[in-house]
């Protein structure tokens, strides 16, 4: 008797602190995965070298029944069409870092891979939130602002790989200034490095009570701020109704543009639930040319952190059913 092949893809998430990898059937189904700490801040020599155990190891659960047919890698910086993270921020892995090429040393298969927020709203279009709809935007607000656009259900990537890179569109031409070199980009204000920020300036220009001063910068999280606006702290809630306050006013922007059904929010700052969404979507309505009032939805996602590989697995797949 024949035995059945399963189908499935690699699936690799590199962030800033972890990089998770995970073997991921066509229904989107997580069969294994393994995450380890990516050392953003040591060689890249070291990456690789971990990577490929990981890798080793991640394969030594398959039986002989499972055939890997491609690579999904999702990456800050990533360029869809050179395979290299391009100087990504908060790494020191170079400049031009060969990621596509460092894989296929690893694992000889075809590879698709591009920034860590376009995997993302693939996910979403293949496996979650947005699986019935053509248009829509992932806003992943997490250290920084990242953005995927699905246009007529199709991932846009651009001209030169790079599109969809809302967190540094300005709010303020002489605002904060930004990892990437410019300022007042909308991720030094929407993101949870942005709202600490807002915190801390609040912090600084008021004498009010608030759980939050018992913080420093760097212990300070977006989980104690959504817990302290919960609780009803002042400096909290302001600062969610200013962050909300900047954020949807780009996102009217991002509307008259592109004209989504909806923006789906993934990250740290989306868990602040309804004490972020009312504000957010006040100011989106505010902002939105009378066409658009009332038509455009903000959802958030239902994937789990640990459910970031579906990204990457979704652009694997992707990739085999256009090849």
């Amino acid at each position: 008797m024949n035995k059945k092949i399963n189908e499935i893809v690699l699936a690799i998430d590199i962030g800033g602190t972890l990089t998770k990898l995970g073997l991921v059937n066509k229904n989107g189904e997580i069969q294994s995965s393994r995450l380890f700490k990516t050392g953003a801040k040591k060689p890249f020599s070291e990456f690789k070298n971990t990577l490929e155990t990981e890798i080793h190891q991640l394969l030594s659960t398959l039986n002989s029944t499972h055939t890997i047919r491609a690579i999904g890698v999702g990456a800050p910086n990533a360029n869809y069409k050179t395979g290299e993270m391009i100087n990504p921020p908060n790494f020191k892995w170079g400049r031009l870092v060969p990621i596509k090429k460092t894989i296929r040393q690893l694992l000889d298969r075809p590879i698709q891979m591009t920034n860590d927020a376009n995997a993302a709203a693939l996910g979403e279009l293949y496996f979650g939130a947005g699986k019935h709809m053509k248009n829509f935007v992932v806003l992943t607000l997490g250290t920084g602002l990242g953005s995927g656009i699905i246009n007529e259900g199709k991932l846009i990537f651009g001209q030169y790989g790079m599109a969809g890179e809302l967190g540094h569109v300005n709010v303020f031409s002489e605002g904060r200034q930004c990892n990437c070199g410019l300022k007042g980009c909308l991720e030094t204000y929407a993101s949870v490095t942005g709202i600490k920020r807002t915190v801390f300036e609040l912090l600084a220009s008021s004498n009010r009570d608030s759980i939050l001063r018992n913080y420093s910068f760097e212990d300070l999280t977006g989980k104690d701020i959504s817990e302290a606006a919960h609780k009803g702290d002042f400096v909290a809630l302001e600062a969610f109704e200013q962050t909300a306050k900047i954020l949807g006013s780009k996102m009217a922007d991002t509307v008259a543009h592109l004209e989504p059904e909806a923006f789906i929010l993934t990250g740290g700052l989306s868990q602040a639930g309804s004490l972020f969404l009312k504000p957010l979507k006040k100011s989106m309505e505010e902002a939105l040319f009378n066409a658009y009032k009332g038509k455009i939805k903000i959802l958030l996602s239902k994937s789990s952190s640990s459910e970031a590989i579906l990204g990457p697995a979704a652009l694997a797949w992707e990739g085999l059913i256009q090849n």
